[in-house]
């Protein structure tokens, strides 16, 4: 099974057809998709005049789709190894047990899904490699009341819109799942006291 190094590549060969590159950047997204396979290649399309389901898409825009997944993989890339890092020297000091922060990031390991959105058409607008940054600086600075890419405020609990390991608080506004350990105690309730209103009202 060729790699995320291999399939670039072969997206950046000049001597492949269209087609082939185009597959390419999308098996990419097998190995890295911060917001799920879905929504991560409508982003690339939105924001690199893709067409989703064009063939033979210009190159030097599937390129520029290339050079921006490739750089928030970079930075998520080196994330986990800061979090291997750290990991090794809690074992190393005798604690073993992985708390809730870990939790979710063996969840997340390799990037697939980091930020999760469960609508491939409401995820961020911005350049992956900020959006995966705003996360980090999220993670390490502690728990907040708020998105950590957006700053909104509304979020709302989603059990069962999608698989086990995805569901929980929903930004209302740029749609990723929030991670749990971004969020306050208080900001986890009202997320969830909001989804038993929204159940009461439609009963």
């Amino acid at each position: 099974m060729a790699g995320f190094r291999s399939l670039a590549r072969e997206v950046r060969d000049p001597h492949h057809d269209l087609a082939l590159r185009r597959y390419s950047l999308r098996k990419c997204l097998e190995r890295f998709a911060p917001y799920g396979h879905r929504a991560t290649w409508d982003h690339l399309c939105a924001r690199h005049h893709i067409e989703p389901e064009d063939r033979a898409p210009d190159p030097a825009r599937l390129m520029a789709a290339l050079d921006e997944l490739e750089e928030a993989r970079s930075v998520w890339l080196a994330y986990e190894a800061g979090f291997a890092e750290r990991r090794k020297r809690e074992k190393h000091a005798g604690l073993r047990r992985p708390g809730p922060f870990d939790d979710w990031h063996r969840r997340t390991w390799g990037g697939c899904g980091v930020v999760w959105c469960a609508d491939p058409a409401v995820h961020p607008s911005w350049p992956l490699a900020d959006v995966l940054l705003r996360l980090i600086s999220a993670l390490r600075s502690g728990p907040g009341t708020c998105c950590p890419v957006c700053t909104e405020k509304t979020i709302t609990w989603t059990p069962g819109a999608a698989p086990e390991a995805w569901s929980g608080p929903v930004c209302a506004r740029c749609g990723i799942l929030v991670p749990q350990p971004v969020l306050t105690p208080s900001a986890l309730a009202r997320a969830r006291k909001g989804r038993h209103k929204e159940l009461a009202s439609a009963a």
